[in-house]
């Protein structure tokens, strides 16, 4: 006995351009020109020609929302949704395939504004880092910034340019260059000669651009690397900092992965938490600090280092934990004999979920050799010393050593 055929997708995305109708393949004109309803922008409904006969309806504010009630609407007729190029790239596709479910759509791309302009600067696109600052502040760039790679921003409108010249002076990669390719594929397609962040005029573009960034750092601007350690200049900080060396080894424990979720509690300066989400960009991160002031200090780190997308809450441990999300890992790195915080953390680690505890305290360090005790796990103690002049020679300098716990819980 043979399986019945799945149903045909009820929603057909179809990828369109700035070239508009005439760029577009026989079958997307054929999905387009048999639709009884086309939803999409104004702007792409406004590329149709004519004989796409379908009830043209343009998508409302706030999108997400309102997606599932007015594909429910139009149950039953063939529907075309249009997209700015490749719908599945930074588009339309995503957000359609989370709300109704992938198989009821096909998608039917075109070359995106990515494949274009590295197309037209002569760039290999697997070796083009892609930034979009479509509905996401200028700060996330910074996290993508180094010496010579090369980048391609999707913009948010006529003023990205000009925010993408200001955040590379201020984070010391004005000698950068800078090419703004402007309605890509289209007859009023027009590249910007190329200027550096320095240079940069400030000119008008055509609200449809992407900018192109070939990566130079100032002679004196912090090098920050891509890895867990960065200097502890890259902070403003008021002492309560986990210092550059036991951070790399920290975050070694912490081992993060694409798409995890870290509760740093007891934050500090968020050097954790930042260096955690600078791993990957879908890294994500929740800082719990008491101190309101500490916790603003923790947003402006993360926005100055490229992770603006940080949550900092306000609040004591572990009463402030109980409404936040299910983490992947838990750093304690202050607060550790708050009454409770170690049993609640724990209690929230789901299998495979590691905890992570830094101390200096003779008293912290009892509490953590019992959980070891207890729990098992690897308890070190880490030590580092600086070298520093003693009279007209050269010693060492001893910093407070950290104990460290870490564990995993079993799946």
């Amino acid at each position: 006995m043979t399986s019945a055929s799945p149903a045909a997708p009820d929603v057909t995305v179809v990828g369109i351009g700035a070239d508009g109708w005439d760029g577009l393949p026989g079958a997307s004109r054929a999905a387009l020109s048999g639709a009884d309803v086309l939803i999409g922008g104004g702007r792409q409904l406004a590329l149709l020609p004519p004989e796409c006969e379908g009830e043209r309806v343009s998508w409302p504010s706030p999108l997400r929302p309102a997606v599932p009630g007015l594909i429910a609407e139009h149950a039953g007729r063939r529907i075309a949704v249009l997209a700015s190029g490749d719908p599945s790239f930074y588009g339309i596709g995503k957000l359609l395939g989370e709300e109704l479910g992938r198989e009821r759509l096909r998608i039917l791309p075109h070359p995106s504004s990515v494949s274009y302009a590295c197309a037209r600067l002569g760039w290999p696109l697997e070796d083009t880092e892609v930034v979009t600052l479509v509905g996401r502040p200028a700060a996330r760039l910074t996290a993508a910034l180094h010496e010579g790679r090369r980048l391609l921003v999707l913009s948010a409108g006529t003023g990205t340019p000009g925010e993408v010249a200001e955040l590379l002076r201020d984070r010391g990669f004005g000698p950068s260059r800078m090419r703004v390719l402007e309605q890509l594929g289209s007859e009023r397609e027009r590249v910007t000669s190329v200027t550096t962040a320095e240079e940069w005029p400030g000119t008008s573009v055509d609200a449809l651009n992407i900018v192109a960034v070939e990566c130079r750092r100032a002679p004196d601007a912090l090098r920050l690397g891509a890895v867990p350690g960065l200097p502890d200049d890259a902070y403003e900080h008021d002492g309560q900092l986990t210092k550059r060396y036991v951070r790399a080894a920290t975050l070694g424990a912490l081992a993060p992965a694409p798409g995890e979720l870290l509760w740093d509690v007891g934050a500090g300066s968020g050097s954790i938490c930042v260096e955690w989400m600078r791993t990957h960009p879908s890294c994500a991160a929740v800082a719990v600090e008491r101190d309101p002031v500490r916790a603003e200090r923790i947003q402006r780190n993360a926005d100055r280092l490229g992770v603006p997308g940080l949550r900092v809450v306000t609040g004591t441990a572990p009463e402030s934990l109980t409404q936040l999300p299910t983490p992947d890992a838990v750093f304690i790195g202050g607060g550790l004999t708050a009454p409770g915080l170690l049993e609640a953390c724990w209690d929230r680690l789901p299998g495979g979920g590691r905890l992570v505890v830094n101390t200096v305290t003779l008293e912290s360090e009892a509490l953590l050799a019992q959980w070891h005790k207890r729990l098992g796990g690897d308890l070190v103690r880490l030590s580092v010393a600086h070298a520093a002049p003693v009279g007209g020679f050269t010693g060492w300098r001893q910093a407070m050593p950290i104990t460290q716990w870490a564990v995993e819980r079993a799946p």
